[in-house]
């Protein structure tokens, strides 16, 4: 079946979908034996893809979570689009009612099965669930990994702490994603807010700006000159899929386990 990690945040858009769509496009294909991550803009909001990259309405969202309920139901891939920037996503349409609609569909058993695949799938679903609610509460509580996205500043953080996550109900599937400069340090973010993983992803005008365009082209994550969100996202990527690279820079597995994860930045420090 395939892997599931949730990405999303508590207050509004501090960078989720962006977060999102790096990390699909710097996963590493060896955890899926070569199979490509589907990022589904699973947001009860309303979608953005769609309409940024002029996408026909169907398939969408609303198309996967129309199977959800029945006694057969289609295939994920059978909705996916393909983005101009090398990455596979599941758009949705730009209307809140119809998104919320989806989304609590996606949340039941039966969507959660699509979303899941049939026991022979592989891959990476990358759930873009935008500010945490009610109706994503299922969509965390089984995805293998959720990723968190906030701003860096006191205000911030301190909605992060306040929103109460489970801690013991996410132990070692909880990622605190800080987007942009941020005054503290991962150890004392990890110790204040009772979350065993924080990471630093910097705010990449450039890489952001390539995510917007509608000329094709494949970004960077490898290599020279690579992107400073890409280059931290995909150390980000690597340890969701439970990879690691050992100091020769050799592909490794790693156990999962709690731990900091310090992702270096432009110039090699922290945001």
């Amino acid at each position: 079946m395939r892997r599931l990690v949730a990405v999303g945040s508590v207050t509004g858009a501090p960078g989720v979908t962006t977060s999102a769509l790096a990390l699909a496009a710097a996963w590493p294909p060896e955890a899926d034996g070569g199979v490509r991550p589907v990022m589904v803009e699973a947001d009860g909001s309303g979608g953005d893809l769609m309409m940024r990259f002029g996408l026909p309405p169907a398939p969408s969202l609303l198309d996967v979570a129309a199977t959800a309920g029945r006694p057969h139901p289609g295939s994920l891939l059978g909705a996916v689009s393909e983005l101009p920037f090398g990455v596979r996503g599941v758009v949705a349409v730009p209307g809140r009612r119809p998104c919320t609609e989806a989304v609590r569909l996606l949340a039941t058993e039966g969507g959660r099965e699509v979303l899941r695949g049939q026991e022979g799938d592989q891959g990476t679903v990358l759930l873009d669930v935008g500010r945490l609610g009610e109706d994503t509460v299922p969509l965390l509580r089984t995805a293998d990994q959720v990723v968190l996205v906030a701003r860096g500043g006191p205000e911030p953080l301190t909605h992060v702490s306040a929103y109460g996550l489970e801690a013991e109900a996410y132990a070692g599937r909880l990622t605190l994603a800080v987007v942009g400069p941020c005054p503290y340090p991962a150890e004392e973010i990890a110790q204040a807010l009772c979350i065993e993983r924080v990471v630093f992803l910097p705010w990449d005008a450039k890489a952001v700006s390539a995510m917007g365009r509608m000329r094709r082209g494949a970004l960077r994550t490898a290599g020279f000159r690579v992107p400073p969100l890409m280059a931290a996202v995909r150390v980000l990527a690597r340890q969701l899929a439970g990879m690691a690279e050992n100091e020769a820079g050799l592909k490794v597995v790693e156990q999962r386990r709690p731990g900091l994860v310090q992702v270096p930045v432009d110039g090699g420090s922290a945001s």
